[in-house]
């Protein structure tokens, strides 16, 4: 009974996110893809939501589609070629959530920062070079885990080593405890270091707002309005979405020092820690969506598109009739 109201729960939760975090990312991609071919530009905050969109999507098909088909009771579906790309993939996108939030909360830094030297040099080549900034964060979580394609296999009845990581899907076998702990550390120096930098990039952001905040304080009810500039409304939401990611982070960590601390963990709490890992892949695009000025512009100018060719549809129905 117990074990049946487990995979229910992990049912529910896992669909939901399916649910959710799919469609949500998708259009965020697909509406920067649209401006982006319409307008002939993107603009780096943009650029920077829609790789975290894409990496979203992945994580979510990577990670949360097999939990989500583990759940409702079909098993062993993956061979060791598939659990080792899966595992690959789901790492490396889980990695760059956690790199593609940093780089948009330093952005937003850069964005508001005043004009000094230093800030100035940043604003005049950080832009231009995005696209060689996030090809670099790619190549550094895909060199954390080579192991991936080393150690990962499928389910199967084979001995393996007690550093072994036992998915519901694949297992993951270091083999070794040097192996085992430079993984860990790889993974905890990359996750501490960006974490630490988007909230230090945060902390800096939410200093920015309060300053304008003051300054525009005095200054009359309609001058108000005007002067909470997009920059303002962007900063607000990158702060939102790294509070977001720090506060499921944390969480994500204490449930993780628990396992370590407890001799057998439930299967709950694995199911836990896993699902808030994914959580912020369906969490981040809502945000955006409810953010972003221009999506929201799109998508409302795409809904008259659609109501005014389905209203000349039924006029020229009518006039035939």
């Amino acid at each position: 009974m117990e074990l049946e109201l487990r995979l229910i729960f992990k049912a529910i939760g896992f669909f939901s996110l399916i649910t959710i975090g799919v469609p949500s990312n998708l259009i965020i991609l697909a509406t920067f893809i649209h401006i982006r071919v319409t307008e002939r530009k993107l603009i780096p905050a943009n650029a920077i939501l829609s790789m975290l969109a894409l990496v979203n999507l992945l994580v979510i098909f990577s990670k949360g589609f097999p939990q989500a088909i583990h759940s409702v009771g079909i098993r062993n579906v993956f061979n060791d070629i598939e659990c080792k790309i899966i595992s690959f993939t789901y790492r490396v996108c889980r990695g760059m959530t956690i790199c593609v939030t940093c780089l948009l909360s330093c952005n937003q830094c850069i964005i508001l920062a005043p004009p000094s030297k230093i800030w100035l040099a940043l604003k005049q080549n950080v832009p231009p070079n995005l696209p060689w900034v996030m090809l670099l964060l790619w190549c550094i979580n895909g060199a954390i885990y080579p192991s991936c394609f080393l150690h990962v296999r499928a389910i199967a009845n084979y001995t393996t080593s007690m550093y072994t990581l036992h998915l519901e899907f694949c297992k993951h076998d270091f083999m070794t405890f040097t192996s085992y702990v430079a993984n860990g550390i790889a993974i905890a120096v990359r996750d501490f270091l960006f974490v630490g930098t988007m909230t230090l990039a945060s902390c800096y952001i939410v200093f920015m707002l309060y300053r304008h905040g003051k300054q525009v304080q005095g200054i009359r009810s309609s001058d108000r309005k005007a002067g909470k500039s997009a920059e303002y409304r962007a900063a607000q939401a990158v702060v939102l979405l790294v509070s977001i990611y720090v506060a499921l982070f944390g969480l994500d960590s204490c449930i993780w020092i628990y396992t370590l601390i407890v001799s057998r963990v439930s299967p709950t709490i694995s199911d836990a820690r896993v699902f808030f890992g994914t959580l912020y892949a369906a969490l981040s695009p809502i945000v955006i969506i409810q953010t972003n000025k221009k999506i929201q512009m799109t998508l409302k100018c795409n809904n008259k598109k659609i109501l005014l060719q389905s209203s000349d549809t039924n006029v020229s129905s009518d006039s035939s009739e």
